[in-house]
């Protein structure tokens, strides 16, 4: 699907890190670009530079992304859906004191970001199923996971089980919508310098680089975008997830 004037996009999580990477190479493709990102977040500002439209949501509220999602139709057709919104929390299964891990950390990590997850899928395809096709196409789908899916570090319980079911969504999601014309891809990215990194120690994220294979520092943002716009523009990838991790497998702790 071509990426030009013509196709409106959502983004979200689209006010920092790999949202605004993503956000930043839509629109300078012509892209008519809408962020979605929690109102104290600094999307209007973000919105603004890249002359797009910002729309206040939580990912997990129907009422609220629905909204979203009519200022993105208010622009055009809505042709792709990238969404990196999420966060992660530190739980251990049996923490330091011998206490059981918090059932409601848990709890609030799964709701973001895999029900988040699936409430933007489910209501986002819904609106791309009523467009006319495109390119033999309705629209895209991307979401984001994590390498942490499958090596999952020590207290990332809640994140990694979020993100393997984000993975698990994947293909299934894809052949749901494949009668509706509409692709559903996921990005794994491995360790990014996005603004989260940035609250850690310098020897904390020069620790981190030394442990990736090639290339030996983390990720770019504008690496994670530019695999989310190859994943809109290629027609024949579907149903994916992709690692984005140059090589990198986390270690136990």
């Amino acid at each position: 699907m071509q990426i030009n004037s013509d196709m409106v996009a959502l983004v979200t999580g689209g006010a920092s890190g790999l949202g605004r990477a993503t956000a930043e190479a839509l629109a300078a493709k012509g892209a008519k670009v809408v962020i979605v990102d929690l109102p104290s977040s600094d999307g209007e500002n973000v919105a603004k530079e890249l002359g797009g439209v910002f729309a206040p949501a939580d990912i997990t509220s129907e009422e609220q992304m629905n909204a979203a999602l009519d200022a993105a139709e208010k622009l055009g057709t809505l042709r792709a859906v990238v969404h990196c919104a999420g966060r992660g929390l530190t739980v251990r299964v049996v923490e330091k004191d011998g206490s059981p891990g918090s059932l409601a950390d848990y709890t609030t990590i799964i709701n973001l970001n895999l029900i988040g997850s699936f409430n933007v899928l489910r209501l986002a395809a819904a609106r791309m199923a009523k467009n006319e096709l495109a390119d033999d196409e309705r629209g895209v789908v991307i979401m984001t996971a994590s390498i942490a899916a499958w090596e999952g570090q020590i207290g990332q319980i809640p994140y990694a089980s979020s993100k393997a079911g984000v993975v698990g969504m994947t293909l299934v999601a894809a052949r749901d919508l494949s009668g509706k014309q509409i692709r559903v891809n996921t990005i794994a990215p491995g360790v990014f310098h996005t603004p989260i990194l940035n609250r850690h120690p310098q020897e904390i994220i020069d620790k981190l680089a030394s442990g990736i294979p090639n290339p030996r520092r983390l990720g770019r943002p504008n690496e994670f975008a530019m695999m989310a716009q190859q994943l809109i523009e290629n027609p024949y990838v579907n149903g994916e997830t992709i690692r984005v991790d140059a090589a990198y497998r986390m270690p136990a702790k």
